[in-house]
């Protein structure tokens, strides 16, 4: 099997098990008999968690020198983990299952994008459309859930999530290893001395987390606005069909403008993207903007992994995941929790704060084509 057909597979199972329960964890914890309250600590604990568990998982795997065995083994003991959801009972109990359940999820999805980008750097194939298949296994393996949930229950989702860990972790084990993998030292701080590294940072989250409101409440807004069930799922469809093309075909694109000029599409996007939502709930209005979140999450993540593609290799995974939880985690943690009074106050206008994220992170853009020009050789 080709490198690219492996490392397919392995964001097609792990963006499946996050399309099985993201959609239907709150609901989990409900018929659990946890109030909204309780339910909020337990999701905030998860995401505490992944802050710090992610860099230093991140961390071990550069110092082992093979990022795939500590990717396999996250993934069944997040099998494991899992499975308190559906037999734990009680706000403490599950709120100590979530806290190891993030402790073993939280380096997965970015070891998994470093290995890939390395590989993807090695072999010459394109990152981007083995990533399309995670995001088109998303929108499938939600759409399967539902179903499941309706004949089975609820808790039927957590076994069907413990299923797709274990095929992560088959598929790590199956993937390619680098002929380069050496442990690495440096420690935490070592990405940082990387001017382009500690540019991308804010500037990715800024971008990235300018979707926290449309991740909280764009749905509520809508629903608010009269547009039926149906139609915002169609919305919600149509900007994950377009991260989808852009991961498939969109390599041309990203050799054309560089990891700075992608970034600069993003936030550029973003402004537009934010203002129009905030501002009318027409549909035809909302369902062109709605294209455009292939350029303000796609074309950032991929500017982002072309950034993190030039990271010495012993620095690969601590370096992802630092990007994934003090950059983009850290960002859209304390901007979710920012959404709900911001909403509350000013409803559909709150979006042109997000739009105002983006426009803050243009410097940031214009600024990485020199960080990466003094990047060490």
């Amino acid at each position: 099997m080709s490198p690219i057909a492996r490392f397919a597979l392995l964001f097609a199972a792990q963006f499946a098990a996050v399309g099985v329960l993201m959609p239907f964890f709150p609901a989990v914890l409900r018929d659990h008999g946890l109030t909204p309250g309780e339910i909020s600590a337990v999701l905030a604990t998860g995401s505490a968690v992944r802050l710090f568990a992610s860099p230093t998982m991140g961390r071990a795997a550069d110092r082992l020198g093979d990022a795939r065995l500590v990717l396999a083994a996250g993934a069944v003991l997040a099998a494991c983990t899992t499975t308190g959801f559906a037999w734990g009972s009680g706000f403490w109990m599950l709120l100590v299952v979530a806290f190891f359940h993030a402790l073993c999820m939280a380096p997965l999805a970015p070891l998994g994008d470093a290995l890939a980008v390395a590989a993807a750097r090695r072999e010459g194939f394109d990152y981007g459309r083995a990533r399309s298949a995670g995001s088109a296994s998303f929108i499938l393996a939600a759409v399967v859930a539902g179903q499941v949930v309706a004949a089975f229950g609820t808790f039927a989702v957590v076994w069907l999530f413990s299923l797709c860990l274990l095929a992560t972790a088959g598929f790590a084990l199956a993937l390619p290893r680098s002929p380069h993998a050496a442990r690495g030292g440096g420690g935490f701080r070592a990405p940082f001395r990387d001017p382009a590294f500690r540019v991308l940072l804010p500037l990715s989250g800024l971008v990235q987390g300018s979707h926290a409101l449309y991740y909280a409440f764009g749905t509520i807004h809508w629903q608010a606005a009269g547009l039926s069930p149906g139609v915002i799922g169609l919305l919600w469809g149509e900007g994950v069909v377009a991260e989808v093309a852009l991961f498939l075909w969109g390599k041309p694109l990203v050799d054309r403008l560089g990891a700075p000029g992608m970034a600069l599409l993003a936030t550029g996007a973003g402004v537009l993207r934010w203002a129009v939502t905030a501002e009318t709930t027409w549909l035809p209005a909302l369902a062109l903007v709605q294209l455009l979140h292939a350029a303000t999450f796609g074309a950032m993540h991929l500017g982002a992994m072309r950034v993190l593609a030039g990271m010495p290799v012993h620095l690969a995974a601590t370096a992802q995941t630092q990007h994934a939880s003090l950059g983009i985690g850290l960002a859209f943690g304390v901007l979710t929790f920012g959404s709900g009074q911001l909403y509350a106050r000013a409803g559909g206008q709150a979006f042109w704060a997000m739009a105002a994220l983006c426009a803050l992170a243009v410097p940031l853009a214009l600024a990485l084509r020199g960080a990466l020009a003094r990047r060490p050789g």
